[in-house]
């Protein structure tokens, strides 16, 4: 597809367009915020970041072919032949573009967002589901994997920059999708990646500890969160009303509701909400309940396990249950969910012990897959975690004490260290476990990852459960600038295969 120059900027606050001698009709290709990525005939954005300033590679740019550059530095001059729209910033600019350029691709679909701490990868599954056992044509955007009806896409980054969130909405919708669920994180709402999506139900999971690194302050973390749910006044079709589906047992919901206009529909277990869960069971494997709604109610069994499994099924009830979806389809959709790939996933190789892989890498999210733990296992608790580098430091010491408190035998090790020593980190997490009150058992300093899982598979006997913690679904390991590959998953089904035990990918 191309767009002419001036229909692209038409939603764009622009000071100045030079088209350097181009015709007035230009037609641009396509768009392009990374200079590598540009092609003959695009647009590129030159957006000053955290660590690199876009306006460096403007010659590589049109070196590839660029015919138009988007400037927020008004110094910055352009030969012949090239146009420069400047713009007040360009960071800004981008996702305005980005929505114009693709036609605003998310008023042709129901889009469903989910944010909040823990709990957006599975509800956002669960949410898709839902539409798929109602008939529709799904979509979804998320860290695992993207998904355009049964096209399964690689994720290529875990924050998509709003060119790449408009143009996979686009093919959605070329394709024929109807409805899409898609994670929303506190980074593309803050630097405006999902500004120009219409989101038609805005789900809240919860809000504890993370990415201080980034937002300074848990309350701005939370305002983050918040503009999700302001989003919802802002539909470009007003004809049918929107909806904020909030967690009724977290304190926070507070922050997202004073945020919106929407109407609410709250959910939970603790606390009164119009969507509950009753009659709970937790096993090793699934989970029971009843599901209670306004509606009526049903008997539901996940295929997955702990109380933080209900929690993201009754906020995906929510969000069918305000598009209007029939209560038996949606407890269906909940019941022949298969487990999301690196979320409290079994790894099952015939061992006498379980071995859990899970994304939690924050303190919350530690502690819920610890409890969850507790309630199944017979034997002892061996956990595996670290912490990942350039990130959120005040967590690691938390995170270290809580993993002393819940579990028997604690390995500590390296997640994705990138640029800092891992040994450091490994140090500071270290700091926590010793402060641990009556902590239950001993732990061990392993810095390399490897070594650590298979130093806590050695360690396990009949009845144990070992949790390896902090990179779930990733298959790789971030160490200094080098992106190796690493799969905790398949760490552990290689130590089985080493002991001729039979395992199942």
């Amino acid at each position: 597809m191309s767009k002419n120059i001036r229909e692209l900027i038409a939603g764009t606050t622009v000071l100045s367009v030079d088209l350097g001698g181009l015709p007035e009709d230009l037609e641009i290709s396509h768009l392009a915020y990374d200079s590598r990525l540009v092609k003959p005939g695009g647009l590129f954005v030159a957006i000053r970041g955290f660590k690199q300033d876009g306006h460096r590679y403007i010659k590589d740019a049109i070196a590839k072919g660029a015919r138009t550059i988007v400037v927020d530095r008004p110094e910055i001059q352009l030969p012949s032949g090239v146009a420069r729209v400047l713009v007040p910033n360009s960071r800004a600019a981008l996702p305005d573009l980005a929505a114009s350029f693709y036609d605003y691709p998310s008023r042709r679909m129901k889009v469903v967002g989910v944010t909040g701490t823990n709990g957006k990868t599975t509800t956002a599954f669960l949410c898709e589901n839902i539409f798929r056992t109602a008939g529709f044509k799904t979509g979804l955007i998320g860290t695992v994997e993207n998904h355009i009806g049964s096209q399964v896409l690689p994720v290529e980054r875990t924050t998509p920059e709003s060119v790449d969130v408009e143009s996979l909405l686009w093919q959605m919708a070329e394709k024929g999708i109807t409805h899409a669920a898609m994670e929303v994180s506190s980074h593309a709402l803050e630097l405006g990646r999902v500004k120009n999506i219409d989101f038609d139900v805005g789900i809240f999971t919860n809000l504890t500890q993370d990415h201080l690194d980034f937002h300074g302050t848990l309350d701005k973390y939370r305002q983050a969160k918040a503009q999700l749910f302001a989003q919802l006044n802002e539909g470009k079709n007003n004809a049918e009303p929107r909806t904020a589906v909030l967690n009724a047992d977290d304190p926070n919901s507070e922050a997202m509701q004073a945020a919106t206009s929407a109407r609410i529909l709250t959910y939970g277990i603790k606390n009164e909400a119009d969507i509950t869960a009753a009659d709970i069971e937790i096993g090793a494997q699934e989970a029971c309940f009843t599901l209670k709604t306004a509606k009526g109610q049903r008997k539901v069994t996940l295929h997955t396990t702990g109380l933080f499994s209900i929690y993201n099924a009754l906020a995906a009830c929510g969000m069918g249950v305000s598009l209007g979806i029939e209560l038996d389809v949606i407890a269906s959709a909940l019941e022949n969910m298969p487990g999301v790939p690196g979320r409290f996933e079994q790894v099952k190789c015939g061992q006498d012990f379980a071995a859990i892989v899970d994304y939690a890498h924050t303190p919350d999210g530690l502690e819920n897959i610890l409890t969850t733990a507790q309630e199944f296992a017979t034997g002892r608790i061996i956990l595996v975690f670290g912490c990942g580098g350039d990130r959120d430091r005040t967590k690691r010491p938390i995170m270290g004490r809580l993993g002393l408190e819940y579990a028997d035998i604690v390995y500590i090790t390296s997640d994705n260290p990138r640029t800092e020593d891992p040994v450091a980190i490994i140090n500071e997490i270290e700091a926590g476990a010793k402060q641990a009150a009556k902590a239950k058992g001993s732990y061990y300093l392993i810095p390399d990852r490897r070594q650590a899982i298979c130093a806590a598979l050695a360690e396990a006997k009949a009845g144990d459960v070992v949790l390896v913690a902090g990179k779930g679904h990733e298959t790789y390991q971030i160490l200094g600038q080098k992106t190796v590959h690493f799969d905790d998953r398949e760490v552990i089904r290689d130590y089985f295969k080493e002991l001729n035990l039979p395992c199942s990918q």
